[in-house]
């Protein structure tokens, strides 16, 4: 799940236009059942919105109903849900032999391990399939083949206080760990009472923060192909270095595994937080909180290695079950064209994952994104195509804090035996 920031600057259009689409009669119901098409489309998507004025059942049977208009013999069933109610929900759905045909939510590996899942190939006009951004399209590869489509993404960028920094005197942003660390020992010496990084490693979201700084470090939580690196060399390497560059000498929290992000944030967005990785729901914590921020790339080990960053995406699955695939084809495309795709984005302050859309959104209308959206082309992701990386991220949410205190490489040792395990197990 990627979560939106729950105000932005567009939030106000967002209102706006699910003020108008409820004066026009349009509720969050289902939409098309009593109609006379020869195919019903069963659609089921998660709610971006946290109010009803602001839920995504608004966009999503606005465009469904337009999407009827032009193809009369297909019918949509909107269905919106929560995303604590949605995959268990789904689940239901197919237990009860009710598949629907298409679901956009968090994840895919687990329906493909079904067997459940038109391939994307299937489903996707070759136009859309091309403008698809690489990266994401391949993160959506189960051994080779797509099966997840990509909807939306969202990416991490270095998030630091312009003034904190002007007051110790750092004049730009660190680029290296090195830069990282002496910025680090200025904000101590010079702003006291300020924690100058913030490194939450705690169980809310230790998996992301684990990502980034082992993919700076020129490692990775697994290798390219989905097997599992959480021990490696580099990565004993970079938790070390964490340890023993930021944590004991009191650059971070104390105890960086018993915090989590939202905490993070919120003490950037309160001024007692320098510096730390963030996404772009921070932008309007920091802007709301009058915090002068500003985002730059995320420091990396050497300077001369690999320039990346955290990719998340949430998903469109094609379900085979009820042999729609051309009629899922169509309203697949009409889904991913650019007004559709540049609308939704905007109205949920979240990134895209096809080229026009992003080519829009970097044409000077998103400065405050910048730093995300250059770096969507060439972002890296968790494992999602193994069935067992949901229990995997799971033991790191809960252990990887370990490895920044002391005997840390126990710990990296003994998620790496819990997690090949837990693969072997669902493979």
């Amino acid at each position: 799940m990627i979560t939106p920031a729950p105000k932005s600057r567009w939030s106000g259009t967002a209102v706006a236009v699910a003020a108008a689409l409820l004066l026009s009669g349009c509720g969050s119901g289902t939409l098309g059942l009593g109609g006379s098409g020869d195919v019903t489309l069963k659609f089921v998507a998660a709610d971006y919105g946290d109010t009803e004025a602001t839920s995504s059942s608004h966009y999503w049977n606005d465009l469904a109903r337009a999407f009827e208009a032009a193809n009369p013999k297909i019918k949509v069933n909107v269905q919106v849900i929560s995303w604590t109610d949605i995959d268990r929900r789904v689940a239901e759905m197919i237990a009860k032999g009710d598949s629907p045909d298409i679901v956009q939510t968090g994840g895919y590996a687990d329906q493909v391990a079904a067997g459940r899942l038109y391939a994307a190939g299937d489903v996707l006009t070759m136009d859309t399939q091309a403008d698809l951004i690489d990266v994401f399209a391949k993160a959506g590869q189960v051994q080779g083949s797509q099966y997840g489509i990509p909807f939306v993404a969202s990416s991490r960028a270095f998030f630091y206080n312009k003034a904190i920094f002007a007051k110790a005197g750092i004049t730009q942003p660190p680029a290296s760990w090195d830069e990282l660390r002496r910025d680090a020992e200025l904000i101590k010496r010079k702003v006291p009472g300020v924690i100058p990084y913030g490194l939450p490693l705690g169980p809310e979201e230790a998996q992301a923060e684990a990502t980034m700084w082992t993919m700076s470090g020129g490692g990775g939580l697994a290798d390219n192909g989905g097997n599992y690196t959480i021990d490696s060399r580099q990565n004993q390497a970079t938790f070390d270095w964490l340890r023993t560059n930021l944590v004991r000498p009191g650059l971070t929290y104390p105890d960086p595994g018993a915090v989590d992000r939202k905490v993070a944030f919120g003490d950037f967005a309160a001024g007692k937080v320098a510096m730390l990785d963030g996404h772009p729901s921070l932008i309007q914590k920091a802007v709301n909180s009058k915090i002068d921020y500003g985002t730059s790339a995320i420091p990396r080990k050497d300077t001369a290695g690999r320039q990346g960053t955290l990719g998340v995406a949430d998903w469109m699955m094609a379900f085979k079950a009820n042999g729609h695939r051309v009629e899922i084809k169509k309203f697949l495309a009409d889904v991913y064209k650019q007004e559709n795709t540049l609308k939704f984005d905007e109205l949920y302050n979240l990134l895209p994952v096809t080229q026009d859309t992003l080519a829009a959104m970097t044409a000077g209308r998103h400065e405050d994104l910048k730093e995300f959206l250059a770096a969507l082309p060439t972002a890296n992701f968790y494992p999602l195509g193994d069935p067992a990386w949901e229990s995997v991220s799971g033991l790191i949410k809960k252990q990887i804090g370990g490895a920044v205190r002391d005997n840390g490489q126990q710990a990296l040792t003994a998620l790496q035996q819990a997690a090949a395990e837990a693969a072997a197990k669902a493979r």
